[in-house]
């Protein structure tokens, strides 16, 4: 289901309130979920639609182009609903007790974690940073690796973790992106883990349907298609600035270089939201059972939008007049953001195209996160 109109132009309301206190406003959040909006990917069973994937980047794309934090945070706390539908039963029935509408954060890069596996259970603690949202969430999931059997996403409430204030960055600055810390260690249960080879295996105890797609080609999108509103965003700026008066005419929404960045510009967030949408297309026709070349394939394509997000950005700021290099400048905010979402290592492509190459080429795929 689509954003409502007025729940987005509540999202551009709140955008600048949101930088500044570096967390989405809560009117937001709760407009966002009363458009149903944390449900999207919740099983039917407990209330939600299990909709499809790109239906879900679609709005948030949507919401980016009013503000990209706001699409950045919740968009990867309500993605986060998928994997709770792939996990244990038990543990999909404690997050969707009290509703559909789950909140959890996470953070899975294990390099602060310390994991020890005991009977029925993780004793897990250290500390985890980027964990989006994380101040509007009862839930994070933590990634830990326990010796001698691997990777391990562990489901674990508010009560045991406490948020480290971190977040002091050069954009994103809404997304609240905090350290999680525990100090001492907790129990885990079993069935409260998602281990990585069942992700990477595709093994749930839904029933056929969207739930067969990988868990990682879902999460992968979330962490760089908000980039493609933010383009969106500044395209829209461009033209909110057409007529103002500029010393530099060459400046002006009416030279013919300007005109011509900005084509480019919309051209490229064009054509990272249609291979996007042609990707989920392609993996709803194979009843969202991809083959490893095409899930390898698709991986890739998704960390090339922050590269191509970021050349559009360039485009655009080039041209985007004196007033942009002014701290507070809607435009220099914008650049910001999208410079940071590259920063994830999801959207670092380098590794993925050596192993989308390497596959073409006969060899074997080596990533299992997707």
């Amino acid at each position: 289901m689509a954003i409502s109109a007025s729940t987005l132009d509540l999202v551009a309301t709140h955008a600048a309130e949101g930088r500044k206190a570096r967390r989405i406003a809560q009117p937001v959040v709760d407009a966002l979920t009363a458009d149903g909006f944390f449900r999207h990917f919740t099983p039917k069973q407990y209330g939600g639609h299990a909709g499809r994937p790109q239906d879900f980047f679609l709005d948030q794309i949507a919401i980016a182009e009013r503000d990209m934090s706001t699409a950045w945070a919740l968009g990867i706390v309500a993605v986060h609903n998928y994997q709770i539908a792939l996990m244990d039963r038990r543990a999909q029935e404690t997050i969707f007790a009290d509703g559909p509408d789950a909140m959890i954060s996470s953070s899975y890069n294990p390099v602060g974690a310390r994991a020890e596996k005991v009977d029925g259970g993780v004793m897990l603690s250290g500390r985890w940073g980027w964990s989006s949202g994380s101040a509007h969430c009862n839930w994070v999931l933590l990634g830990g690796v326990i010796p001698e059997e691997g990777y391990r996403t562990h489901l674990v409430p508010n009560t045991q973790y406490r948020i480290d204030d971190t977040w002091f960055t050069m954009g994103l600055q809404g997304t609240g992106s905090n350290d999680i810390v525990i100090d001492e260690p907790v129990f885990v249960p079993d069935h409260m883990t998602h281990k990585q080879m069942d992700g990477f295996n595709c093994l749930h105890e839904q029933g056929p349907g969207v739930y067969d797609l990988p868990w990682a080609q879902v999460f992968v999108r979330v962490v760089n298609t908000s980039a493609i509103g933010a383009v969106r965003h500044a395209i829209s700026l461009m033209r909110e600035r057409a007529g103002m008066t500029t010393t530099d005419m060459t400046k002006s929404n009416a030279d013919p270089d300007v005109l011509a960045r900005i084509a480019r510009a919309a051209n490229l967030a064009d054509e990272a939201t249609a291979v996007m949408v042609r990707a989920y297309d392609e993996m709803e026709a194979a009843d969202w059972r991809p083959t490893m070349l095409d899930r390898v394939r698709y991986r890739y394509q998704a960390s090339l939008v922050g590269d191509r997000c970021i050349k559009a950005m360039d485009l655009l700021m080039d041209v985007a007049g004196g007033r942009s290099v002014y701290a507070g400048s809607a435009f220099q905010d914008l650049w910001h953001d999208v410079r940071m979402a590259r920063a994830h290592v999801a959207n670092n492509p380098v590794g993925f195209a050596r192993n989308y190459a390497n596959m073409l080429m006969g060899g074997e795929n080596g990533d299992l996160f997707l």
